[in-house]
């Protein structure tokens, strides 16, 4: 008998063991090892924009942490390959500038998984970002603009306080952008209008959902060469290669020597954020730019032989 119950145990164990190394694969095409943390383990989370760019990058992560995504976008064929590639992600057609089919986006969460934990509001159009004098601003352009990436964020965290603040917990993210930050990042105005809106809206909401127990906070990246940012690039630059406009906003446009912002660094801030590790921070917004948005050089001429301070 004795004899029985150690072979019971030894199996037992040897099946718990393979459960964990199936488990460590869940994350099909973004990861083939086990995670050292479950940020997010148990956590539900909502991500409009999530089939490409940011969004998707961060859809992976919070996977990765443990949490169950609804991925919400207007890009179907990409949303759906993104769900089918996540073990535990779900597609779900969503207009932000439409209020009703963001409310739905929410309610489907509620009914599939009985919450929603984290709402990372992060769909959002650059349309023309030519530079474009103010008498020649087209207000339709500037509309559309402010429509997803104003409004339909007033929607989201609108609709993800109505589930969470009965609940007294969750965290709502919204992304914004170094051109929310510091004038003359992009010329046209619309997107940087738009963007502080949305960290605007965050410091005006906070207080009211801290009172509920509800996070609110803004991520603000800097250039990140998601197709969007590719996509502009290229009506900038007609007739430049694909790497040589990669080559501009990795290196160009960024600050930090010896390292490339990326769609992934983005995500890990939204994780944080969406986390109980920053369970105290709210209404703040984080910067993810390497030091651009407080780095200007003075307009004056150099001291003869001071060429840089820091080699």
């Amino acid at each position: 008998m004795f004899r029985a119950l150690q072979l019971f145990l030894k199996e037992k164990g040897a099946g718990a063991l393979r459960r964990q190394a199936s488990s460590a694969f869940a994350v099909n095409g973004f990861s083939s090892a086990p995670t050292s943390s479950q940020r997010l383990s148990g956590k539900v989370a909502v991500i409009t924009g999530g089939a490409s760019g940011i969004g998707k990058a961060t859809a992976a992560e919070f996977v990765r942490n443990g949490a169950r995504v609804i991925i919400a976008d207007v890009q179907d064929d990409l949303g759906r390959a993104v769900a089918a590639e996540l073990s535990a992600a779900t597609y779900t057609r969503c207009d932000v500038t439409d209020e009703a089919q963001v409310a739905a986006a929410v309610d489907l969460t509620v009914e599939l998984h009985g919450r929603l934990d984290v709402m990372f509001n992060n769909a959002g159009i650059p349309r023309d970002l030519s530079p474009t004098p103010l008498g020649s601003v087209d207000l339709r352009d500037f509309d559309r603009v402010m429509a997803v990436n104003a409004r339909g964020v007033v929607a989201g965290v609108k609709h993800a306080a109505r589930v969470m603040v009965p609940r007294r917990r969750g965290s709502i993210i919204c992304t914004a952008s170094t051109a929310a930050v510091l004038g003359g990042v992009v010329a046209a105005p619309a997107y940087p209008v738009s963007k502080a809106a949305v960290a605007g809206l965050v410091r005006a909401t906070a207080g009211e959902l801290a009172r509920s127990g509800v996070r609110i906070n803004a991520v603000s990246p800097h250039a990140v060469p998601t197709p969007l940012m590719m996509d502009t690039m290229a009506l900038w630059y007609p007739g430049m290669g694909g790497e040589e406009l990669r080559r501009i906003v990795e290196k160009e446009l960024n600050e930090m020597v010896g390292h490339v912002l990326e769609a992934e660094d983005i995500a890990r801030a939204a994780l944080y954020l969406a986390s109980d590790d920053a369970k105290y921070v709210s209404g703040q917004n984080l910067v993810v730019d390497g030091g651009f948005t407080v780095n200007k050089a003075p307009n004056m001429p150099a001291a003869p032989g001071l060429h840089h301070c820091i080699h």
